[in-house]
């Protein structure tokens, strides 16, 4: 009978749990009822920041101060716009890649020119642009490009001031000039810009106080970008023309992602004073390609100066890259100039642009990996490798030049005025506006190398041509 109730499967159910299982099953449950807890803070804490990530994203500033269209002063922008503020701050920064930038280099300050710090110049890392440039004021001083925090002292305080007088219209592209322009033009900025080239230098620059602002680029109340220099206005209203597109305005009609690279091009262009009044024309009127342009100033019979040594009526290009951009990859894939001058970056929940805007070489990570999948070190070295040969190109078209301005200077100091040296006179004008389209564009040929090495070809052939014309053997250029 024991026996029976000893296998019982009933008495077994009914068996008191020993007090070691009751433990067991006590801390199951407060385990679970920790980690359910746990996870539920967890969960909400992930809710809420999510929550407050969205908030941030929909708004991206807060209000500070109240800005106008009359705010110049970019550290007042930087009140509402920290991020992007401290960034353009960063402009300061003197960093050099292998072929472009500058390190700074010391120097005594004088009454004249009070910086300390300076940028290489490139006179005296290549003396062949001092015979390029004879005459010119260019062949005084010519430095490595710095970032846009020195834009204005750096033209202020040029040595080419001291050799030239140089009107209010070099300004426009070194300066905060759009509320300037409101002020001189009663509120029409066409009619302050007309006030503001007519100035002379010195005159224009005391009406100025700051190098390129927020407000140049950006609505003060939309933040929307838009395009402030009447210049860049103009200019391609008449190349819009050109295309059979009539009063073409690119505030209205240009897209966001065109003006990604609008805002940059109004001042990062080839351009010339036109006229007593030196209005600053961008020479687009048959299109952007350097051949374009040179055949506009022939048109216009314009010249800057007149060649010391040669006595040719030359041209001084003056940074085209907008120009030479046209021309490349990048522009016809829809690739601005902030895509990689001014990448976008992630701080916290938002997305903004780099405003540090510097060589793309400096921020490869942000500016190239986000669409070429390679690694940093080989897309530097393709860079590198373009600019290298660009740059070889570059020295075997400044030798040619070299080789045609001392030949007509000796054909001239022997008596020579027929029209073969008139023809070589006109091949140097060619040749020696194409090599400064080049040399003046600071991406080392990058920006469009194919073309770069077309013109910096056609630059030696113009130069080996003018010199075998003044043999007898070659017809005019212009009869090309």
């Amino acid at each position: 009978m024991a026996e029976e109730k000893k296998n019982d499967p009933v008495s077994d159910v009914n068996a008191k749990p020993s007090s070691v299982s009751g433990k067991r099953r006590r801390r199951r449950f407060w385990g679970l009822v920790a980690l359910s807890v746990v996870a539920t803070v967890f969960g909400l804490a992930l809710l809420v920041n999510i929550f407050q990530r969205k908030q941030e994203a929909r708004n991206p500033f807060f209000r500070v101060v109240e800005l106008t269209d009359d705010t110049v002063d970019p550290a007042v922008w930087g009140k509402n716009f920290p991020l992007q503020y401290d960034d353009y701050l960063k402009t300061t920064d003197q960093v050099r890649t292998r072929y472009g930038g500058s390190e700074a280099e010391p120097r005594t300050p004088t009454q004249v020119d009070p910086r300390s710090l300076v940028a290489q110049s490139k006179l005296e890392e290549d003396p062949r642009l001092k015979l390029m440039w004879a005459g010119y004021a260019f062949s005084k001083d010519f430095r490595e490009e710095r970032g846009h925090a020195y834009m204005l002292d750096d033209q202020t305080f040029t040595e080419r001031q001291q050799v030239a007088k140089q009107p209010g219209t070099c300004i426009n592209c070194h300066a905060s000039v759009y509320v300037v322009y409101k002020q001189l033009g009663g509120g029409d900025i066409i009619k302050g810009f007309e006030q503001l080239n007519q100035m002379p230098y010195f005159e224009a620059r005391k009406v100025v106080t700051h190098p390129v602002s927020c407000i140049d680029c950006h609505d003060s109340q939309t933040m929307q970008l838009r395009v402030t220099r009447p210049a860049f206005i103009e200019g391609m209203r008449a190349l819009k023309a050109a295309q059979g597109i009539q009063n073409y305005d690119v505030n209205k009609q240009a897209t966001r992602q065109e003006m990604r690279a609008f805002v940059c091009g109004q001042c990062h262009d080839e351009y010339h004073f036109s006229g007593a009044e030196k209005r600053l024309v961008y020479p687009w009127a048959k299109g952007l390609q350097v051949q374009n342009i040179l055949a506009f100033y022939d048109e216009q019979k314009f010249k800057d100066w007149e060649h010391a040594d040669t006595g040719a009526p030359v041209l001084k290009a003056q940074h085209p890259e907008f120009e030479l951009w046209n021309q490349g990859i990048h522009a016809r894939s829809g690739v601005a100039c902030a895509d990689c001058h001014m990448p976008y970056k992630r701080e916290g929940a938002l997305k903004i642009s780099d405003h540090h805007v510097r060589s793309p070489l400096l921020n490869i990570n942000r500016a190239c990996q986000t669409c070429h999948k390679w690694s940093e070190d080989e897309l530097k070295a393709r860079v590198e490798t373009i600019q290298g040969r660009t740059q070889s190109l570059r020295n075997l078209a400044m030798d040619a030049l070299v080789d045609l301005i001392n030949d007509i200077k000796a054909a001239r100091s022997a008596g020579r005025t027929d029209a073969a040296v008139t023809t070589a006179q006109d091949f140097q004008r060619r040749a020696q506006f194409y090599l400064d389209f080049v040399e003046s564009e600071n991406s080392s040929g990058f920006h469009a190398p194919q073309e770069a090495t077309r013109i910096l070809g056609e630059s030696i052939n113009f130069s080996r041509k003018g010199q075998v014309a003044l043999r007898g053997a070659v017809q005019p250029a212009s009869g090309q």
